[in-house]
């Protein structure tokens, strides 16, 4: 029996895991997701003492509370001393505003946050127990060259990303395209929750069983546990004693907001979360009515990672509210809907209020955003007009920005006039060759695919 925290399905009828279990499951095989049984709590007084921390002894400091009993110190140390060796700005704008940059990662991605630990922790339980394990991941356009390049060339772990061909950037593309080695490639003719929905439906499959297939998404916990961190990490080297925080989240899978929700519930002191969507306003419109509708097909927008007509991740965030929603997205227990409101305050930006933005914060601040920043942003600035005289009143708010402006070049271009130089991550990469494959958006030609390209014993 593991001395560590259990998890439990959101569906309620798998049995409970430890933290190495479900992180090598990804999906519970009751196609629920896994969360903490018991939410580890941090004290106020642990948490002031971060202030003077480096970003990766943070991250030791925080996810030991979850994997204390399943992994040793100095091992965990290490790991997230390797995983963080790059920066994190907290970039002032005005008042008591700032933006939190989460793009100076291999991959100038936020994903790369969750996806370096996770992949180490992974290799580190494989390795410990001689297992192999098939990484299938779905991306609306940065999970995937994250994880790719997390998992490229490690031991014991093979990748296939699938990614919605017409909707992810050229840049973005060939951030997983270029790799080779053990990252294969799909494009799909569909939808980012298409591809995600043939995830879900090969981890459900008795005959695949052979591969041993986890997740790399949002969906697995170890995804959500390292992103935990960097809300702490802000909130230390911003507040004064005692002092609460807004963050404002741009969302799409809504992976990056359940991080901030379960720091919250860990004791972080967290105002409001303003949870900021694209025009795919299932959670708004869910937040007002109560009632969830999925948008089916989901919006085209130009913050394309967060074109998600169904967010997997609202089953931990009903779950954490005392409801209960399977994974077609029914609802089967109510949630809290007075205390979510509370706690969370949430809008819809559409294209043309991201550019303004864009543009708005260009011009007055030189501050370069790119679409999800701006989206999030976004938020920010209506949030506070609605709720503060004057809007730059002196509340501690940190919007989060999740990919480099330099991923969208010709947006950025056209919005402010300037090309935004690219970060070492990005350079030459227009001009590597790329490696894919395309499939319809037909399981059994996926399932075919991968019987083909992973022939085990059976």
């Amino acid at each position: 029996m593991s001395k560590g925290l259990q998890f439990y399905s959101t569906n309620l009828t798998a049995a409970n895991q430890s933290f190495h279990e479900a992180l090598l499951k990804g999906q519970a095989p009751d196609k629920g997701l896994y969360m903490p049984v018991n939410i580890p709590k941090i004290p106020a007084k642990e948490i002031e003492s971060f202030k003077d921390m480096d970003y990766w002894e943070i991250a030791y400091r925080v996810t030991r509370r979850f994997l204390e009993g399943e992994i040793p110190d100095d091992v965990l140390m290490s790991i997230t001393r390797d995983s963080y060796n790059y920066e994190v700005p907290l970039e002032h704008v005005i008042g008591r505003k700032y933006v939190m940059r989460l793009d100076r990662g291999p991959t100038a991605s936020f994903k790369d946050f969750a996806a370096r630990m996770m992949g180490r922790l992974m290799q580190y339980y494989l390795k410990a127990g001689n297992r192999r394990l098939l990484i299938l991941t779905a991306t609306s356009g940065d999970t995937g060259s994250a994880v790719a390049n997390a998992f490229y060339g490690l031991d014991n772990i093979d990748i296939v990303v699938l990614f919605p061909k017409a909707e992810v950037t050229d840049r973005q593309r060939k951030q997983m395209t270029t790799l080779g080695k053990n990252v294969k490639v799909l494009a799909l003719d569909a939808k980012f929750d298409d591809c995600q929905a043939m995830v879900k439906q090969a981890f459900a499959d008795p005959s695949l069983d052979y591969l041993q297939l986890s997740s790399a998404n949002s969906i697995n916990i170890g995804r959500l546990i390292p992103q935990t961190v960097y809300y702490f990490y802000a909130y230390a080297k911003l507040a004064l004693p005692g002092e609460k925080i807004i963050f404002s989240v741009p969302s799409g899978n809504f992976g990056d907001m359940m991080g901030g929700m379960l720091a919250m519930m860990m004791g972080l002191p967290v105002s409001r979360f303003i949870i900021a969507t694209n025009e795919n306003d299932e959670f708004p419109n869910y937040l007002i009515s109560g009632k969830y509708n999925k948008i089916e097909p989901s919006c085209n927008c130009i913050s394309s990672a967060m074109n998600v007509g169904h967010p997997s991740n609202l089953a931990r965030l009903i779950a954490l509210y005392g409801g209960m929603m399977d994974e077609k997205g029914n609802i089967l227990r109510a949630a809290d809907m007075e205390q979510m409101r509370k706690d969370i305050w949430s809008t819809r930006v559409t294209d043309e209020e991201t550019r303004n933005t864009i543009g708005h914060a260009w011009k007055q601040w030189k501050l370069l955003l790119e679409p999800h920043g701006s989206v999030g942003f976004t938020g920010l600035m209506k949030y506070t007009g609605e709720h503060e005289t004057p809007p730059d009143a002196g509340r501690l708010c940190v919007s989060l920005e999740t990919a480099h402006p330099a991923k969208f070049p010709d947006e950025i271009q056209k919005i402010t006039g300037i090309v935004p130089p690219p970060p070492p991550s990005l350079q030459g990469i227009d001009h590597k060759p790329e490696f894919f494959a395309y499939l319809p958006n037909h399981y059994p030609d996926f399932r075919s695919w991968l019987v083909e390209n992973y022939k085990t014993d059976q």
